[in-house]
């Protein structure tokens, strides 16, 4: 179960880089909406993080049950085990709220109604979300795979995604202010 989560979160990281780099790029009004391909990558990608959730919550259940059964839960010592699960709940949270925001009145994808504040907000707090699940996340990842060494990797891998985290919430800056200043 752990191996296939492992394929499954790997897969979201790739299509998320996809997703955040094109997105950006719309967002800006550097390349036009609606594009088919990323559309398919995007629901795919929703499919993943459906995955990874299900899993998540029976992992994070068989855990409970595991704490009920010994009578001891060594909060301080599972601090980071909570972190990744609140951390994902967030993500999860946000992730509704980006699909409500980017899904058309048809179930068009990149139809924008409304981008104020609120949505802005809640945009960024996905991207902030994204960032912490990842970094609490990217060592049991890696270890999983079986990478051996894996500081250098999980620099790389954050250091990679800061930037790409970085220019999609650039990209809903933009946005907004292209809504928000522009267009009005």
């Amino acid at each position: 179960m752990r191996k296939i989560n492992a394929v499954i979160s790997a897969s979201v990281l790739i299509l998320l880089v996809i997703h955040a780099v094109v997105g950006g790029f719309q967002l800006m009004g550097v390349l036009p909406g609606g594009n088919r391909v990323v559309s398919v990558l995007s629901w795919i990608m929703t499919g993943l993080i459906i995955l990874h959730i299900a899993i998540g919550i029976q992992l994070t259940i068989a855990t409970l049950r595991a704490i009920r059964k010994s009578g001891v839960s060594y909060p301080r010592e599972n601090r980071i085990f909570w972190a990744r699960r609140i951390s994902g709940f967030a993500v999860m949270l946000f992730v509704f709220c980006h699909i409500a925001i980017f899904l058309g009145p048809a179930g068009e994808v990149y139809r924008l109604t409304m981008f104020e504040g609120v949505q802005l907000v809640t945009q960024i707090l996905l991207i902030l979300s994204i960032a912490v699940h990842v970094m609490t996340n990217i060592r049991p990842l890696l270890i999983s795979f079986g990478i051996k060494g894996g500081r250098i990797y999980m620099k790389d891998v954050l250091f990679i995604l800061a930037i790409v985290l970085l220019f999609g919430g650039i990209g809903m800056v933009i946005y907004y202010l292209r809504w928000n200043v522009i267009w009005r």
